[in-house]
């Protein structure tokens, strides 16, 4: 390749995003500018992707995990003719663009996960190597390596400082993640100036203590440097890699070159027109792109096209040999195959005795998992408390990465992220677990899950005061008003094995949006009333023989059996009351109006909720007239059928507060 195409080629990068920047008067035009040549050399001569069919099951993946550099991701997609437009560009940061400020999936074509919070891109690169590795083990054959790719994440020190980076390069590099390569644009400079503040560590020391081959580029322009070492490291198979590529940020514009200024405030035009007269454009003109540029990105992006083409013989060659995997292939990427169990009587069925939600969830697991062959998961080092291991699933590992029981260690935030990149992938439908108080810490990973609208779920068990002699630490109260205040997250507090299998079903098949089980350790009673209904969210568990009921009890989870048995100490007394379950509230919302005044009538003003947690969320029900058996403080320290006396959990407390607003 002409070495001042390549050139010409990587500063295009630089001008539009500067460019870009400026239009909007807003952006970061830092990292792009510094980042720019080994981007360029990554995507033009290493990286296997096809403009023309951006979604190609055996591309590489590329996470921009700096995603406040987003103009770095839009020139490139750009450039290589992947449908974005120089109006895109121009519109960069305005309303209805496909170039908002931080790069969202399934909104702009390219973009494989939504970056910005720092470090969630290495995250969920993690997530997309294991996949990868998992599917490779699944489907390959000695002469078909019909899942063969690399993930690549490139971030900067932000996304090293955070913890969640840690956590997950940790497990990767436990797990020997070969095709996970890292490129570190490393320009020691943060908002706040130097890195020197407050960021001193070795960080290739520890890469390497995580177990990573650590490589470095000494000068973040020298495309031959950065292309010799991103073949090393696709040449170390047993480990992933990290290539350190030392930067300046806001490379080319002279008043800005190594600066914190750089980072997040548009140059100026004064300061454009000085990058553009550094690197020696040949227009002062904004968005100016010399047509031998735009040819040479042409002509990259035909490469990509004959890759793919090679990659399909090689595929229909596959599953002439093997037409059982091909067959198990197109199963695994059916993801609405688990709507099949709804008429499955051997799943819905149950043993007529209590049973912890938890535990009623471990079987729904196993069944799933034979009905569902991409289902894929594990927990945060609690599999044995959460019962989520599948029975004959194998672990997955650096020795058997067909493994479906995944094993995250104490790290829920990464677990979080990892399960997002292994959504991301395709071909799996992934869930991860852990106690739900400990839910806090997969909340803005679960949060960039429900608005990629993933179908991740999340097991959490030990929802509430029931958790007893561990005491408040791990005791949740405002958890499940924090998921249930998640826009496009649904969350379901099942009562019961009906309730819990409704629940599983339904995050099966969801297709666009993330699921929580919220699940008890205690022992709870089989409900007579229970059933698909539900899949609704809410329903009439027990009606009143009145056309219009003296009040409704609503309850969730393990105090749906209180409000039942609150009935009928209510009937003793000539009260006759409806019990409404509401295992979701998020679902119930969004049935018909019609539907929810059939189970919540309006002219009923009379009702109490009943949940041991936060009654925060539940206003919208209990009204103005209603009442709250709730949780209006932390837990305590004491044996769980103690604890629900001491703050109120009785039949006879809320058949007492029923009456109280008689």
């Amino acid at each position: 390749m002409n070495q001042n195409m390549d050139k010409q080629s990587v500063n295009a990068i630089r001008i539009l995003a500067a460019d870009a920047v400026q239009k909007a008067n807003s952006g970061h035009p830092g990292l792009p500018l510094g980042a720019a040549a080994m981007a360029y050399e990554l995507w033009a001569h290493h990286m296997s992707h096809n403009p023309a069919n951006p979604k190609w099951a055996n591309r590489d993946r590329f996470i921009l995990s700096g995603g406040h550099g987003s103009t770095l991701l839009y020139s490139l997609l750009h450039l290589f003719g992947y449908g974005l437009t120089v109006e895109d560009l121009a519109n960069f940061r305005q309303e209805n663009s496909l170039t908002p400020g931080h790069p969202e999936y399934g909104h702009t074509i390219g973009v494989e996960a939504t970056t910005g919070p720092l470090g969630a891109g290495m995250g969920m690169a993690v997530g997309m190597a294991m996949a990868e590795a998992h599917l490779a083990a699944v489907f390959n054959k000695p002469e078909y390596s019909v899942v063969d790719h690399y993930t690549y994440v490139l971030g900067g020190d932000g996304c090293m400082m955070e913890g969640i980076s840690s956590e997950a390069f940790s497990l990767a590099g436990t797990l020997g993640l070969g095709k996970l390569i890292v490129l570190y644009d490393s320009n020691q400079i943060s908002i706040e100036g130097s890195t020197d503040i407050a960021f001193t560590e070795n960080v290739q020391k520890r890469m390497e203590a995580f177990g990573f081959q650590t490589l470095t580029v000494e000068d973040g322009n020298d495309t031959a440097a950065i292309g010799k070492a991103i073949e090393e490291a696709k040449r170390e198979t047993s480990r992933p890699s990290f290539i350190t590529v030392k930067t300046q940020i806001g490379y080319g514009c002279p008043a800005k070159q190594g600066k914190a200024s750089a980072h997040g405030e548009p140059l100026g035009e004064e300061n454009v027109a000085a990058l553009k007269e550094y690197l020696e454009w040949e227009s002062m003109e904004p968005f100016y792109v010399p047509k031998a540029v735009y040819e040479n990105y042409k002509n990259l992006g035909t490469l990509g096209a004959q890759k793919e083409e090679q990659w399909n013989q090689l595929f229909e060659s596959y599953q002439k040999a093997y037409p059982e995997m091909k067959t198990l292939w197109d199963q695994y990427h059916d993801m609405e195959i688990a709507k099949k169990v709804y008429d499955d009587e051997a799943y819905w069925s149950y043993e007529d005795k209590p049973q912890a939600t938890r535990s009623l969830s471990g079987v729904m697991i196993n069944r799933l998992k034979d009905r569902i062959p991409g289902f894929i998961g594990g927990a945060a080092d609690l599999a044995p408390s959460t019962k989520t291991y599948m029975k004959d699933g194998g672990d997955f590992s650096k020795s058997d990465y067909a493994g479906r029981n995944l094993h995250f260690g104490v790290r829920e935030l990464a677990m979080s992220a990892i399960a997002n990149g292994l959504a991301l992938h395709g071909g799996l439908r992934p869930f991860v677990s852990t106690f739900f108080v400990f839910s806090d810490y997969t909340k803005p990973m679960a949060r960039l899950a429900a608005l990629m609208k993933l179908p991740v779920t999340y097991v959490f068990t030990h929802d509430s005061i029931g958790v007893g002699e561990d005491g408040p630490t791990h005791e949740p109260i405002e958890q499940l008003a924090m998921l249930r205040s998640m826009p496009n997250f649904n969350v379901f507090r099942p009562a019961d094995a009906t309730e819990t299998a409704a629940a599983w079903y339904y995050a099966a098949t969801a297709m666009d949006a993330p699921t929580a089980l919220v699940l008890t350790r205690q022992n709870l009673p089989q409900l007579s009333g229970s059933g698909k209904d539900a899949l609704k969210g809410g329903y009439i568990l027990e009606d009143s023989s009145k056309e219009v009921p003296d009040a409704i009890i609503m309850a969730s989870g393990s105090e749906v059996s209180l409000a039942a048995e609150a009935k009928r100490l209510l009937a003793e007394e000539g009260i006759d009351v409806r019990v409404v379950s509401m295992p979701s509230m998020d679902v119930f919302e969004r049935q018909s109006e019609a539907y929810r005044q059939s189970v919540l009538p309006k002219e009923v003003r009379k009702r109490v909720a009943v949940e041991a947690l936060s009654d925060f969320g539940w206003g919208k029900y209990v009204g103005l007239d209603g009442a709250y058996v709730t949780m209006h403080g932390f837990g305590a320290s004491a044996p769980a059928g103690l604890l629900f006396k001491k703050f109120g959990f009785t039949p006879e407390h809320v058949a007492e507060t029923v009456k109280g607003i008689l």
